[in-house]
């Protein structure tokens, strides 16, 4: 998938505790990958790079180019870094790391995640807790329980993933993954509500809406919207869900600790 920001980054990507308590795993319950490296990023100094913001597939789980924040994004599942508070670095593109790590190909997805916290834990010796905050967010909802997506083939059918321009593919998507991809172009959160169970092959096209919140450049001209439907209208009557707005509580997962330089491998 590629994505277009305003800093010039180019990214790919693959993509609860209770309330106050911190989210780590207990002692006895640690999981571990087999093997795994994290290392700090050296820069070249080059204005854009290719990111894979998280993926697992087969027992092998990657991260290229993420800052801290987006490693904790995908180790914890959440759809947008205004879920996430911290030190300032930790969402500083030009602090990144890679993580490649490797665990039985059967391991379940959710079990390569608890992996994942595990290793970012020990490595960055984090500190965690979660708290609520009262947020304006969109919510994801699919009334009546219904929705016009197909169910993802197993093994997923071959093609790029694409985002690109109000144009998106995707053949195997959850819908957490559906969120967190709304919540990277509408720069606010948005929270998966929708108690849809499984992956779909999602396609959907829509226009720029220049009353959203842009990451536009320093001087940079909005572009004219052009004929089509909004990210509004295309989720409601392309995938058969619906974009709530909303304000109230929300989990955010706070970072009250991080060394900024990881424990080698």
């Amino acid at each position: 998938m590629r994505w277009a920001l305003s800093a010039g980054v180019l990214i790919g990507i693959a993509a609860g505790a209770a309330w106050g308590q911190a989210p780590s795993q207990t002692q006895a319950a640690r999981l571990e990958f087999d093997v795994a490296s994290l290392k700090p990023v050296v820069l070249d100094g080059a204005d854009t790079y290719m990111a894979n913001l998280g993926t697992y597939r087969n027992g092998v789980l990657a991260q290229t180019n993420t800052t801290l924040a987006e490693c904790l994004r995908f180790a914890y599942e959440i759809t947008s870094d205004d879920l996430l508070s911290g030190p300032d670095w930790i969402k500083n593109k030009s602090v990144r790391f890679d993580i490649l790590a490797k665990t039985a190909p059967t391991t379940p997805r959710s079990e390569a995640l608890l992996m994942l916290r595990t290793l970012l834990e020990d490595r960055f010796k984090l500190v965690l807790h979660r708290e609520p905050r009262v947020l304006s967010y969109y919510a994801l909802t699919a009334p009546n329980g219904e929705h016009k997506m197909k169910p993802a083939q197993d093994p997923p059918v071959e093609g790029e993933v694409t985002l690109w321009q109000g144009r998106f593919r995707h053949n195997r998507m959850t819908m957490l993954m559906l969120a967190a991809m709304i919540a990277r172009y509408m720069h606010i959160p948005v929270l998966d509500q929708t108690a849809i169970p499984g992956a779909f092959e999602v396609k959907l096209d829509w226009t720029r809406d220049n009353s959203l919140p842009a990451a536009a450049a320093p001087g940079a001209v909005a572009a004219e919207p052009a004929d089509g439907p909004s990210i509004f209208e295309a989720v409601q009557k392309q995938l058969g869900l619906k974009l709530e707005k909303r304000k109230g509580p929300v989990d955010v997962l706070v970072v009250d600790h991080a060394e900024k330089t990881p424990l080698a491998n």
